[in-house]
């Protein structure tokens, strides 16, 4: 892959990342990171590349020595009712709008840029190339598996807590046997001919 190279050279530049496009449940979650040029962290890199237990010490390092970031998402409900590219682009504004410090750039993950006055760039892969990518994505992920971790207690049977909301086998077979739970996605299809199974029955 070729080294990104921006045409932003300062200093408060922003990296945004969502999680949660492709799971069935839960909301999408999106952070947004200024890193500071001269307190770097060492082994950024996209979160799906990383341990669960490097995720986690990265986490709190980013969160303790970024200029600034913040945490957002879009609903459920959001998600059904906008579609869930819309959404993912929803919770990624709303995380560069929530940052303390105002960016003067934004290197945006993947090949949309959300509708905002920032000065951005899309960045595909952008969280193996740019490290302020990759230290959201990480915030992102970390946040959003611990809320499937939780909702593993308030749902049982489902699985959440090992897949993360994913169309897994084992997510499919829960979903069949179980029925369609409030933290569901409704617009998406398996989900949706669960429902429809439902009112034939």
């Amino acid at each position: 892959m070729e080294p990104f190279v921006s045409c932003y050279k300062g200093n408060l530049g922003a990296g945004v990342d969502e999680v949660g496009r492709g799971p069935l449940a839960g909301d999408v979650v999106a952070a947004a990171v200024i890193l500071d040029p001269g307190n770097p962290i060492d082994g950024l890199n996209d979160s799906k590349k990383l341990t669960e237990k490097r995720r986690l010490y990265l986490f709190d390092l980013i969160k303790e020595q970024a200029l600034s970031y913040c945490i957002a998402r879009a609903s459920v409900a959001e998600i059904d009712s906008i579609n869930i590219l819309q959404a993912s682009l929803l919770a990624m504004q709303r995380a560069v709008d929530g940052l303390s410090v105002t960016p003067e750039h934004v290197w945006v993950d993947g090949n949309k840029i959300p509708r905002w006055e920032y000065s951005a760039e899309a960045v595909v892969k952008g969280d193996s190339r740019v490290a302020a990518i990759s230290a959201a994505s990480i915030l992102a992920k970390v946040t959003r598996d611990a809320e499937m971790v939780a909702f593993d207690k308030i749902y049982p049977g489902y699985g959440f807590a090992g897949h993360k909301g994913y169309p897994t086998k084992v997510h499919m077979a829960a979903l069949a046997k179980l029925g369609v739970s409030d933290i569901h996605r409704r617009s998406f299809a398996p989900v949706k001919q669960q429902l429809e199974q439902l009112t034939i029955f």
